[in-house]
């Protein structure tokens, strides 16, 4: 597949201590466990080291709880960590992604480009993607092809019947 970068598989159950919650959205499994960190940035043209770097700069400015899933969102492009990757502050994404096939007609019913979204809009667009994911009664298998790294990362299979918990604002 071409956004794999890396294959590993997550060990269950991994433990984490309590951090900072400040992620934009982040998802519980089925069973209550924070499974899915997401950071939302309206921005274009990432590449996997930029995105590295970034989330490089965020956790060294604090202490963040580290699911076992976490996603780098952009206009353009989605880049994911999973399991050990998820858990090292150094590391590139598992995953580096298109995601203009996956979000780019959501811009169209808003009938706008991706230039002209806002951060909070963004994380909007996200989670009407998410949501039928969380809840689908559609096998893996019956997937669209633009989102099959959900089903080769293991995502699919963690958040499904899962919630989302959002961050709060002051």
């Amino acid at each position: 597949m071409k956004g794999n970068l890396a294959s590993k598989p997550i060990q269950y159950p991994i433990s984490y201590p309590q951090g900072n919650d400040d992620w934009d959205l982040s998802v519980y499994n089925r069973n209550g466990q924070r499974i899915l960190d997401i950071e939302v940035k309206p921005k274009l043209n990432t590449s996997p080291d930029w995105a590295a770097q970034f989330r490089r700069n965020i956790l060294a400015h604090g202490t963040f709880y580290k699911a076992p899933y976490f996603l780098m969102v952009f206009l353009d492009r989605f880049y994911l960590w999973t399991g050990a990757d998820a858990q090292s502050d150094q590391s590139q994404p598992t995953y580096s992604i298109d995601a203009r096939p996956i979000i780019q007609s959501y811009y169209e019913k808003a009938g706008i480009t991706a230039k002209q979204i806002s951060r909070q809009s963004l994380e909007l667009i996200i989670e009407s993607w998410l949501l039928p994911v969380m809840h689908s009664d559609k096998f893996p298998v019956e997937i669209d092809e633009s989102q099959q790294w959900l089903v080769d990362s293991g995502l699919y299979e963690a958040i499904a019947g899962g919630k989302f918990d959002y961050e709060v604002m002051a």
